[in-house]
């Protein structure tokens, strides 16, 4: 019985054997040769590392591609066409310190067949110096998912963001979604947020934030939304009523930062020590925070006063004006007669002129006054067009539960 046994056992074993053999093309069935069974070869930077050697490294601060090369046994002349052929494609000039790097060499002699840079997560250039010279700017695959952020804010956004472990440029997007509803200056202990945005992915790994589809903030027992939505003509957030939330002007001129001095016709100015009005509202950032315009407009001053340190002017319209004083430097391009859009960069902050420490006075003129902003009931942006809103209402309908629920669900087509 026990021999019957044995034989049958033996049956099935060589059976199995003749299944795998065929299912994997093994040519001998010994036990060595199925021991010996390799997987598919893995690659990097489309190299397969069965027959090339990756040398991964940090470009550093005054590398020189050509040296590099020519230390690492790629002749002058190879080098000098590799140059050549670079200006069409991706220049060497464009290399930057601190970024990743690698030399591909072919396995067993050692040569170097390729030099790749990685500009940035999304993207890596070959250039070839083998047999053939050439340079290729390879695309990696992207993959874009829906996430879901929420919070509660404990002291600041910059903890809330922290604990709830997300990426703080979300604080950002958030902000210009919902910036005119919304008073960042002035969070309080306990509100509650919810972001509903795009998570780019190479490789299984985070690489970027791509568009916030939907915000919600609740303070004070308010609660407000913002809805993310382009069509072929425009794209911006609107309310759950297709009312834009971006204004014609922006609150303030710095993100991140806090009121330190309000607008008031008689202040005591901690320079001068006596007290006179303050026509302006101080924001406190850090030095070299970016300032930005507040709103489309046309320069009209670059300057700079022994009060007002560095200085700049706009016109917006035949009814309002802005200032930005004490800037630590000018942005570049920003001069007299040049047209600027909303959140263009126009300088950064500083304390030049009469000022104790880093911030920007913000004053704003109303028909030649100067007027405090913060109580102004500033013009609407255009609405919505009544042609759009059938298409902004499906947006919605999809955006609105995931913002109150926190459930991400499947887009819903196009009708």
């Amino acid at each position: 019985m026990a021999w019957r046994k044995l034989g049958v056992l033996a049956f099935f074993s060589a059976g199995l054997l003749i299944y795998i053999s065929h299912k994997f093309k093994i040519s001998d069935t010994s036990a060595a040769s199925f021991a010996s069974f390799d997987l598919a070869p893995s690659f990097k930077f489309g190299f397969n590392l069965d027959s090339f050697n990756v040398e991964e490294f940090t470009i550093s601060p005054g590398l020189v591609l050509g040296e590099l090369l020519a230390n690492s046994g790629v002749s002058y002349p190879v080098i000098d066409e590799l140059v050549r052929v670079a200006k069409d494609q991706y220049s060497i000039r464009k290399l930057r310190a601190g970024k990743n790097c690698a030399l591909v060499r072919r396995a067993g002699h050692g040569a170097v067949e390729c030099f790749v840079y990685e500009p940035d997560p999304f993207s890596y250039i070959r250039y070839h110096v083998g047999d053939t010279i050439a340079v290729e700017v390879v695309k990696r695959e992207v993959e874009t998912c829906t996430e879901i952020s929420s919070g509660t804010i404990s002291s600041t956004l910059w903890a809330a963001m922290d604990e709830s472990g997300h990426a703080y440029e979300l604080i950002d997007m958030m902000e210009d979604a919902l910036a005119w509803a919304v008073d960042f200056h002035h969070v309080q202990k306990n509100d509650d947020f919810r972001l509903i945005y795009e998570q780019k992915y190479v490789h299984g790994e985070p690489v970027g934030i791509g568009k916030l589809l939907g915000a919600y903030y609740r303070t004070e027992g308010k609660e407000y939304y913002s809805i993310w939505y382009e069509s072929g003509n425009y794209s911006g957030f609107y309310d759950l009523h297709a009312r834009p939330m971006k204004r014609a002007f922006l609150k303030a001129p710095v993100k991140y930062s806090r009121i330190s001095s309000r607008y008031s016709n008689n202040r005591f100015h901690p320079v001068l020590k006596r007290y006179k009005g303050h026509f302006g509202t101080d924001y406190a950032a850090p030095y070299g925070t970016p300032i930005v315009a507040v709103a489309d407009g046309i320069i009209m001053k670059v300057g700079y006063t022994g009060g007002n340190g560095n200085y700049v002017k706009i016109r917006h319209d035949d009814v309002y004006e802005t200032q930005y004083l004490h800037m630590q430097k000018f942005a570049a391009g920003i001069k007299p007669g040049a047209h600027i859009s909303q959140n263009h960069v126009i300088g950064y902050v500083g304390s030049t002129g009469l000022a104790t420490g880093p911030h920007v006075c913000f004053r704003f003129w109303k028909r030649g006054k100067q007027v405090d902003h913060l109580r102004e009931n500033l013009p609407n942006p255009e609405p919505m067009p009544s042609a759009d809103i059938p298409d902004f209402e499906r947006v919605k309908a999809q955006i609105l539960p995931q913002l109150q629920n926190g459930i991400v669900t499947p887009p819903r087509p196009r009708p």
